[in-house]
């Protein structure tokens, strides 16, 4: 991890995805439990609130990603936002904010909202990251081009090209039609190198969607990411038992494991995976409120979510 995290600046990796930040003031201190030795843990003991009808919690979940990808004091918080966006699939109004998270001054809000619109493998942001292609830092013209080739779209072949040469002279026949300025970084092996493993120990990190650094503070506040890959891998499986299990982890103390049961209940519809989705928009972690807001989003039918393997179904008895 010590090496991913020096690739494009020490102090705010790229693709920081769900990087800690609790919101301040989102649970008043009267409410906080007793020190704890899990950092995450779950705040609990809440006053109870008048339920919300479905369309409140719609617009309170709109309002928690808009606000947060709107957040122009704290980077993490955009970052974040992007990674829970990145679920939503062609929904216009979410595309509308990764695209225009791409012109943002912040080096990594501005690879997180490539990834995210990788993520949603909708055509229409392919234009939009055509645009990074010549974007002042290294990181993000590569990933805007690893992000294209993924989508069948070959515009940033020469960006690749030049990274897979490395510090061997580029011929001018294989390098025809380049049309990109290339970076000096992208010949630099060691640079590149950095850059290679971020990418390939898989950007689109388990429940944060988004960075490597992600897995670093989870173990950093105890997360168990052997349980987080669990979750993922039973969710697969959409039987009633496995939908008992998610909604049970969406009260974990663990941070992760209650982000990573939020994203798998955007594929099941049923009133109790609904009803946990909403519950956790009061959770005390920004990475989980998110999560969770896109996913009741999508789990309502009020957004199409990206294209995974086993879309939104009705679960089957057994």
């Amino acid at each position: 991890m010590t090496i991913i995290r020096s690739v494009i600046r020490p102090a705010a990796l790229v693709a920081a995805a769900f990087v800690a930040a609790a919101a301040s003031g989102i649970v008043a201190q009267a409410q906080e439990p007793a020190p704890t030795s899990n950092p995450d843990a779950k705040i609990v003991g809440a006053a109870t609130q008048t339920p919300k009808t479905p369309a409140q919690l719609k617009d309170q979940a709109w309002t928690l990603l808009s606000d947060a990808v709107a957040d122009d004091k704290h980077a993490e918080s955009r970052v974040q936002a992007l990674a829970a966006l990145g679920l939503m699939g062609g929904n216009a109004r979410s595309i509308k904010m990764i695209v225009t998270a791409m012109q943002d001054n912040d080096v990594d809000v501005r690879v997180a909202a490539i990834l995210a619109a990788g993520e949603t493998r909708a055509a229409s942001t392919t234009t939009p990251i055509r645009g990074m292609l010549d974007d002042k830092e290294p990181a993000v013209d590569f990933i805007a081009a690893l992000t294209l080739w993924k989508m069948h779209d070959r515009s940033g072949e020469d960006i690749l090209t030049a990274v897979a040469d490395g510090d061997r002279k580029t011929s001018a026949k294989f390098m025809s039609g380049t049309t990109h300025k290339i970076n000096k970084q992208l010949h630099d092996p060691a640079s590149m190198a950095k850059y290679g493993a971020m990418q390939g120990a898989s950007m689109l990190l388990g429940p944060f969607g988004i960075g490597l650094s992600a897995f670093e503070y989870l173990h950093q506040n105890g997360s168990d990411t052997a349980r987080i890959s669990a979750i993922e891998a039973i969710a697969e499986n959409h039987t009633a038992p496995i939908r008992a299990e998610l909604i049970g982890a969406t009260t974990d103390k663990d941070l992760g494991v209650r982000a990573a049961a939020c994203k798998a209940l955007a594929r099941y519809r049923e009133p109790d995976a609904v009803k946990a989705l909403a519950n956790e928009f009061e959770d005390a972690k920004m990475p989980v409120r998110l999560t969770a807001a896109a996913a009741y989003l999508i789990s309502t039918g009020a957004v199409i979510g990206s294209p995974v393997e086993g879309q939104a179904v009705t679960t089957r008895a057994h």
